[in-house]
């Protein structure tokens, strides 16, 4: 059994929209946040702290977009994957991890000094919102013949984006984005398995923030 470690609405909502979309069973462990802190038990499972964590026998995973790339290779073929012999294979590897490193990442800087540490760096969560909302046009220039990132389909590289745009609307940047990228983000929250995905964790982040 697929074992997840997850905070609601952290990056380990990547691996568990992947499994609902595979239809694979798993265990789901919900953390507080942040679980170092209020649950400090969690280390004994991942020293790192971080979220996500992932087992699946002997394998071991803490990259989010890492573990959507396992699962949807390990437990394939599917149409989340892209073959390496496809065209469309390099752009689907660079979307799957365009989404973590260069969209998230910013937007942990704005989560940190906005939500945990409010007042201590009002300039620099400012400043890395305008860098996330800079990389996004990336997003809107690939929508313009398509309306998914690669393949002419939904893959995992959709997910790893997309998880960018439900922490952009966890963040209050939606208001910014534009309307193509709007209509990106419906098509995918409406998706099934991500409805399954936010059912699964039970709360948004601001719940659990208060929580």
């Amino acid at each position: 059994m697929i074992e997840l470690w997850h905070c609601p609405d952290a990056r380990s909502f990547r691996p568990l929209w992947a499994l609902e979309e595979l239809g694979l069973p798993y265990e789901l462990h919900l953390l507080p946040v942040p679980p170092r802190v209020r649950q400090p038990e969690y280390l004994e499972v991942n020293p790192l702290g971080t979220i996500p964590a992932m087992k699946d026998g002997e394998t071991f995973m803490t990259e989010s977009a890492a573990i959507v790339q396992y699962l949807v290779t390990r437990y394939g073929p599917s149409d989340l994957a892209v073959p390496a012999d496809d065209p469309a294979y390099g752009a689907w590897l660079n979307w799957l991890h365009f989404g973590e490193a260069t969209l998230t990442f910013p937007q942990t800087l704005v989560l940190r000094y906005r939500q945990f540490e409010p007042g201590k760096a009002e300039v620099v969560a400012d400043d890395y919102a305008k860098w996330f909302l800079s990389r996004l046009r990336h997003v809107d220039r690939a929508l313009e013949t398509s309306d998914w990132l690669c393949a002419g389909r939904f893959t995992a590289a959709d997910i790893s984006v997309g998880y960018a745009l439900l922490l952009a609307h966890s963040l209050k940047l939606d208001d910014r984005i534009s309307p193509a990228t709007k209509a990106y983000w419906q098509r995918l929250k409406s998706r099934p398995a991500f409805l399954a995905a936010k059912a699964a964790q039970k709360m948004d982040l601001s719940e659990a923030l208060s929580s």
